[in-house]
């Protein structure tokens, strides 16, 4: 039942908790108490608008690899808190592999693209390689976690 309740969830956030309910097959009162515990759990950790970031004037997405000059705790430590600072970055993952870290950064144009690499990323203590790349279009985009094919 709860993986019914998050599907309709991912599905629209803003459905009212009786529609909700008779969706997923409960009455209102007991899809309410399901909802609450799976926001209490973490489960649910916010509810949000998916916003196009091409109406924003944002439609350059960059994918960035990055590679420090050491993988420390101290090193990932800082790259981290001053990434996570930057508001083009949408995204920033640890990886394994040839990268420390893959960013999905968002910006006006490359011209913001190259400003905001030489003034903010390259700047960060520790950086020694940056690769870039350029999505031309988006062919698949999810938000919603695949519930049903979990085994959670």
């Amino acid at each position: 039942m709860d993986r019914r309740i998050l599907a309709e969830l991912q599905s629209d956030g803003r459905i009212t908790n009786h529609d909700l309910a008779a969706r997923v097959g409960l009455s209102p009162s007991p899809c309410l108490r399901r909802v609450r515990q799976l926001e209490e759990a973490g489960v649910i950790r916010n509810y949000v608008g998916l916003v196009d970031p091409a109406a924003l004037g944002l439609p350059v997405t960059a994918f960035v690899r990055v590679r420090l000059d050491g993988q420390d705790d101290r090193h990932l430590a800082a790259f981290e808190e001053e990434v996570a600072g930057f508001p083009e970055v949408m995204e920033c993952y640890l990886m394994t592999g040839e990268s420390d870290y893959q960013l999905r950064v968002l910006v006006a144009s490359l011209a913001a693209f190259e400003d905001f690499l030489r003034q903010k990323l390259i700047r960060i203590a520790g950086v020694s390689q940056v690769v870039s790349s350029f999505a031309l279009r988006p062919v698949v985009y999810r938000t919603a976690i695949p519930v049903d094919k979990t085994d959670a």
